[in-house]
C-alpha cells in the first residue's frame, strides 16, 4: 500500500543537520526547476512577497519534485486556516508562516495543520495531490506527523515572546526575518545594523536552546556564515530574482550600459 513520503527536510532538522537554501521569488516553475538542479537542500516558494497564488505554487512544487535532493518550503502570505488547508492539499509539507508574534498565534497555526481531533484541518484528502488522489490510503493517519511548521519571528514583540513561541508543541522551527525585524527595531532598510544583528544572534541562540530549529536568510555570504556559527540550522543564502538582477546588471555594465531604475509608473 502506498505510504506518505518521509519529510526529508523535517527529518534533517530533527537530526540537527544544516540545510542551505535559496529563496524563489520569480514565481514560475521554469526558474524553480533551474534552481532545483543547482544543489541547494531546500527552496523557499515565496507566497508573501512574490506574486504567487495556489496554482503557481503547485506548479513549482511539481517542478521541484523531480529533484529529490532538494526540499520545497512554502511561505504562505498569511496564516489563514483555509489557505493552509489548500497548501497542504496540493502537497506542501514544509510551511513557513510570517508575522507570528505570540504563542497563541503559533498554536492556532499548529491546529490548522492537523486533522481532527488534533486540529481543525479540513478533511478532503481523497481529491488532493498530497494523498496522490486517494492512492495513499493511510494519508490521513500519518499526514499530521509529516508536516513541518516553521513560524517567522520578525518583530520586537515576537522576540519578547520567543521562548513561549518555541514552547508550542507542533512548531518545529522558528525563522528570524531580518528585514521586518530591522524595521520593527527602528532600523528600516538596515538589517545589518549592529543592534539588529545582536538581536538575531540572541534569538537564534534562544531558539536552539529550546530544542527547536532556527533559521534565517541573507544575501550576504559572511552574514550567512555567522548565522550558521550562531547555531542556525536552515539558512537561505540568496534569492533567485536578486541573482538574476545582479547578473544582468553586471553583464550590461561590462558593456558600458547603466541600469534603469525607473519603475512601471514611468511607462
Amino acid at each position: 500500500m502506498p505510504r506518505v513520503t518521509t519529510n526529508v527536510f523535517k527529518a534533517a532538522l530533527a537530526r540537527g543537520e544544516r540545510q542551505i537554501g535559496l529563496w524563489l521569488s520569480l514565481a514560475d516553475a521554469y526558474p524553480a526547476e533551474v534552481c532545483a538542479s543547482a544543489g541547494f537542500q531546500w527552496l523557499l516558494i515565496d507566497g508573501e512577497h512574490a506574486p504567487n497564488d495556489v496554482r503557481s505554487t503547485l506548479a513549482q512544487l511539481q517542478a521541484v519534485a523531480g529533484y529529490p535532493g532538494v526540499q520545497p518550503v512554502v511561505r504562505a502570505v498569511t496564516g489563514d486556516t483555509a489557505l493552509i488547508k489548500q497548501l497542504l492539499d496540493i502537497g506542501a509539507q514544509n510551511l513557513l508562516v510570517p508575522m507570528v508574534d505570540t504563542a497563541e498565534q503559533a498554536a492556532a497555526l499548529v491546529a490548522a495543520t492537523r486533522y481532527p481531533p488534533r486540529g481543525i484541518r479540513g478533511v478532503g484528502a481523497g481529491g488532493a495531490r498530497a494523498s496522490r488522489w486517494g492512492a495513499r490510503r493511510d494519508y490521513t493517519d500519518v499526514a499530521d506527523d509529516e508536516v513541518c511548521l516553521i513560524v517567522q519571528a520578525e518583530t520586537v514583540t515576537s522576540l519578547k515572546n520567543l521562548e513561549a513561541i518555541c514552547a508550542v508543541d507542533g512548531v518545529h522551527g522558528v525563522f528570524i526575518g531580518p528585514s521586518d525585524l530591522a524595521a520593527s527595531m527602528g532600523h528600516r532598510g538596515n538589517p545589518g545594523h549592529p543592534d539588529v544583528q545582536a538581536a538575531i544572534e540572541g534569538a537564534v541562540k534562544t531558539i536552539v536552546a529550546s530544542g527547536k530549529a532556527a533559521g534565517t536568510m541573507s544575501i550576504d555570504a559572511a552574514q550567512c556564515r555567522r548565522y550558521l556559527d550562531y547555531g542556525a540550522q536552515f539558512v537561505a543564502v540568496g534569492i533567485d530574482i536578486t541573482l538574476l538582477a545582479q547578473g544582468a546588471r553586471k553583464l550590461a555594465g561590462d558593456f558600458g550600459l547603466a541600469a534603469d531604475s525607473r519603475g512601471p509608473s514611468a511607462y
